[in-house]
């Protein structure tokens, strides 16, 4: 079971520095850390913002379920829910990326007669000879969901030679 290290890193700077927490806009609303997004809202990929340091440079966006299948339970957790590289920093600092993705985005669906589940959105400086081709599935094709139990962002963080997340974010939904 990943220890998922970077997690607990990011999210303690994130309860002691407000200027790590990554705008999330799920249909149209801004998202505050720990609110309850209902299940039909977010179906799909959420608008991403924040005030970036570099404006020139690229940007990804790794998205988990930090509780699944259950709170109580999280033997096949996390889910990878989303790989996105590319993000450029546009007007009112929102991040566009036109890159394909490494991990398609799936919409939270936590099993029924679960509690809430954390939907967690990282941000991350991408290295500049990052090659997401690479790492994403042939053809555009989606990500199998074998690959995405028990992800290991340690490890995604180590294989794609990120640096520690810049900003961090998370809803709740069941």
């Amino acid at each position: 079971m990943p220890t998922n290290a970077v997690v607990k890193r990011i999210l303690g700077a994130q309860e002691k520095d407000s200027s790590k927490t990554l705008e999330i806009i799920v249909n149209g609303k801004a998202i505050t850390t720990k609110q309850y997004v209902p299940k039909a809202d977010a179906q799909t990929a959420p608008e991403i913002s924040y005030t970036v340091p570099d404006p020139s440079a690229t940007y990804m966006v790794v998205a988990l379920d930090l509780d699944a299948p259950f709170p109580s339970w999280s033997g096949l957790g996390p889910i990878l829910h989303w790989i996105q590289p590319g993000f450029k920093a546009g007007p009112n600092n929102v991040l566009t990326s036109s890159l394909p993705f490494v991990a398609n985005y799936i919409a939270h669906a936590p099993p029924p007669g679960s509690g809430p589940h954390r939907y967690a959105f990282f941000l991350f400086e991408q290295p500049g000879r990052f090659n997401g081709e690479k790492y994403a599935p042939a053809n555009g094709k989606p990500l199998d969901n074998w690959f995405r139990m028990r992800y290991d962002l340690d490890e995604w963080q180590k294989r794609a030679s990120l640096r520690e997340p810049l900003a961090i974010n998370y809803f709740v939904s069941n």
